[in-house]
Order: structure tokens, then sequence, then C-alpha cells
């Protein structure tokens, strides 16, 4: 089992970032943490790294099922999504499977909503 699911765009890196946001947003989900890994390790470790952003994305009313069917579950939200430039022009965007990702927690009830956040999860992507 693959433990995310991505897309290459032929955008630029600002691009992408914005659209793949807007997707979200039209599906439900917010953008909760931005994490500009390039600024990031350019700061703390001064070495060049190529345009990437993790996005912490969150559905509400799914992240509140899945706090209710297990009160731990905290430990594994946000639902990260990445964007990374591959080379000008060219930009990979991929999601984490949440099905995959809470694989080693054994609920049923957590199972079918991480099943109905990949699916629109994924529907975002593919939708790219």
């Amino acid at each position: 089992m693959s433990y995310y699911f991505g897309k290459t765009l032929k955008l630029s890196f600002d691009e992408a970032v914005t659209k793949v946001t807007e997707d979200l947003k039209k599906s439900g989900f917010g953008i909760i943490t931005e994490i500009d890994v390039r600024e990031t390790l350019k700061k703390k470790l001064n070495v060049d790294f190529r345009k990437y952003k993790i996005l912490g994305s969150c559905n509400p009313p799914y992240a509140y099922k899945a706090l209710q069917a297990e009160d731990k579950i905290g430990l594994m939200l946000p639902c990260n999504v990445i964007v990374q430039e591959l080379a000008e022009g060219r930009v990979e965007v991929a999601a984490i499977d949440p099905v995959a990702s809470m694989a080693a927690v054994d609920n049923p009830k957590l199972r079918s909503v991480g099943e109905e956040v990949r699916a629109k999860l994924k529907a975002v992507i593919d939708n790219l």
C-alpha cells in the first residue's frame, strides 16, 4: 500500500500552491499549517533546496469524527499535502493517504473516516 497519491502538473510552483489550496477549500479542507521547507532549510542549515511546501490540510467535520473515534489520532493530523518543484514549470502535488497513515491503529470506526477523507483528498489531487 502506498502512503500517498500525487500528480505532476505543468504550472509554476506558486500557481500550484494556489490551485491546490483553492481546490482543497472547495472540498471542505482548510490549510491550518504551511511549512516552507526551502526557507527553513536555508535558515537553519544554510543549504539550498528546491521549492517545497508542506500544507497541513484539515476538514473539521472529519477531524472531529476521527477524534471521537480515537482520542490520540491528533498525532496523525492534519492531512499533509506537499507541493514540490521538480523542474521549471513542473510541479508535483502529493497528499498523504489517511488510510495508510492510520493503518497502525486498529479501530474500524477510524478506518471508515480515513476512507472518506482518502476519497475526498484523492478527488482533489486527481482533478488538479
